[in-house]
């Protein structure tokens, strides 16, 4: 008996210690070695890769995206629909993320795809208006015909052939904090006129935040929405 307790004891002990070296380790030590490690050579992107304004004031992250809407005519009506400021480049298609104003009313709300199928209300293998309503062909008709609408100002017409997918259709996550630059383009002549600026102007600062493949080979090119926004304020306040 005396030999069983004295095993259990000598058990129990040895695993006490176990735990208390592993929870040093895997607690302490480990947790604080790779946050030094992360803030000495990553420090932005150990932050949460936020962006700035300006002044100073952080005003969202590079990876999620966000929403440039006119504020509600009634805040207490959550089934108004969402207007979009046309000052602003617009993001891609997103039914989960919070409003922007560059940025006071930001607030993410929940992210994730609509999982329906490329072909969900598609009228003989095509996308027509004849999609029946709420499915993927019918939001995706209308988005279009709202992007056209939006962007075709007097003397620059857009045909609905120049609308990009991205334009139209949101990422897996619905979160994608980038837009392409076809989409980018396509915005340039009503952001001009919306903010009284020159066109050419418009341009080079599209040009200027336009990021190209990872490494050369990776991805697509891309346009980071809330950088080009910050910019833009920068010009019109200019």
């Amino acid at each position: 008996m005396n030999t069983s307790v004295s095993n259990a004891v000598r058990l129990l002990g040895a695993g006490l210690r176990a735990l208390l070296v592993l929870t040093v380790i895997c607690g302490v030590i480990y947790p604080l070695a790779v946050t030094g490690i992360a803030q000495a050579l990553f420090n932005d992107k150990a932050d949460g890769s936020e962006i700035k304004d300006g002044s100073g004031r952080v005003v969202g992250s590079s990876l999620i995206g966000q929403t440039y809407d006119l504020p509600q005519h009634d805040p207490d009506d959550a089934e108004e629909a969402a207007r979009p400021d046309l000052r602003w480049f617009q993001p891609r298609p997103s039914h989960g993320l919070g409003s922007n104003s560059v940025n006071t009313r930001y607030s993410l709300i929940l992210s994730g795809a609509t999982n329906r199928s490329a072909d969900n209300g598609a009228v003989g293998g095509r996308c027509t208006k004849d999609a029946a309503e709420g499915t993927l062909c019918a939001q995706v008709i209308a988005a279009r015909e709202a992007v056209v609408a939006d962007n075709s100002i007097p003397g620059h017409q857009v045909e609905p052939e120049d609308v990009p997918a991205d334009a139209v259709t949101s990422s897996g996550s619905g979160l994608d904090p980038d837009i392409s630059p076809a989409y980018a383009k396509l915005q340039i002549h009503r952001v001009a006129e919306r903010n009284d600026l020159d066109v050419k102007r418009v341009e080079k600062l599209v040009a200027d935040h336009t990021t190209g493949r990872t490494l050369g080979f990776l991805g697509e090119p891309r346009v980071n929405v809330l950088a080009l926004n910050i910019a833009l304020k920068a010009l019109t306040e200019s």
